[in-house]
């Protein structure tokens, strides 16, 4: 038998609300896949809201029941507690609204951002005169958690997989990237790959088609941003599988003999709460890009 909540011997000294958010939508979803999916964050970011709140209060909240995840008795009077600091949390902030913020906070990530922002910005000024738009540039997996938590009102994300969350909007070509004058691998020899660091969906993607084809594959380095990548392909150290939103690389050259890796799924990610208007002209910004580009993927009515 745990320790009553109230007694604070040896506990955290807070509670992260998110990480309670997350702990009941596991628990109302049934599972931790559809509750990552209903919070806009991956499943390993879900994973460790849960274990540091595991750490936190020193309990172990879950265990394995079969082939699923069960709270234990500990997690079940973490639970309740949960929903009563969000309850008190939620009616808090309803009773304290203020004049609501008249600034619209886009995410995007780095490979569409040059590209579809602009277009973005020029719907949402035409739409909202009155408002101001701040940008946030980042991974997809970061932008996705900011959006479940209210702190990014919408975001084009990359969805390697094909199935996430979100408004689908259009699809991109994926294209392998390498420096100009590079000398690919002799056969037998492993292809270099620059990649973002983990979890990366493109990552994924970029090992999976090279061993299909038969091509052994080594991760050579590695970068939490595309800048980095770029580094590294532009200093000859590999290739990389990235996006094409219809801009050209400079300093880079296409390698049209490494196998047809596909396309990627552009989604556009929403908070919750966040104003129809505000929604539906962010989406239909984000489809002109498209409609504009017919040598890309348009996915209409999405």
């Amino acid at each position: 038998m745990g320790m009553p909540l109230g007694c604070n011997r040896g506990m955290t000294a807070s509670l992260d609300l998110e990480h309670l958010r997350t702990l009941v939508a596991i628990a109302e979803c049934g599972g931790f896949g559809k509750a990552a999916a209903a919070r806009h964050i991956s499943q390993p970011a879900l994973s460790q809201h849960v274990r540091l709140l595991e750490r936190g209060l020193k309990r172990k909240l879950f265990e394995r029941d079969g082939r699923h995840m069960r709270l234990t008795h500990d997690g079940e009077q973490v639970l309740a507690e949960a929903r009563r600091i969000i309850d008190v949390h939620d009616a808090a902030l309803t009773r304290l609204a203020a004049e609501p913020d008249k600034t619209i906070v886009v995410g995007s990530t780095e490979h569409s951002a040059g590209q579809i922002l602009p277009e973005m910005i020029r719907a949402l000024r035409a739409a909202f005169p009155d408002s101001a738009t701040r940008f946030e540039i980042g991974r997809s997996t970061q932008l996705a958690e900011a959006v479940g938590k209210g702190t990014v009102d919408f975001a084009f994300v990359l969805d390697p997989s094909g199935r996430g969350a979100g408004h689908l909007v259009g699809q991109l070509p994926l294209v392998w990237y390498a420096a100009r004058g590079w000398t690919p691998p002799t056969d037998g020899q492993a292809w270099p790959l620059i990649a973002f660091e983990e979890p990366c969906g493109l990552r994924d993607r970029a090992q999976s088609t090279l061993v299909d084809d038969g091509l052994r594959v080594e991760v050579v380095a590695q970068s939490t941003t595309l800048e980095g990548v770029l580094a590294g392909v532009r200093a000859g150290l590999g290739v990389a599988l990235l996006p094409n939103a219809g801009g050209r690389a400079e300093g880079l050259s296409v390698q049209g003999e490494l196998p047809d890796a596909g396309t990627v799924h552009l989604r556009m990610v929403v908070r919750r709460g966040l104003a129809p208007a505000v929604e539906q002209t962010a989406l239909a910004g984000g489809t002109e890009f498209f409609t504009q580009r017919p040598h890309l993927h348009l996915v209409r009515g999405a």
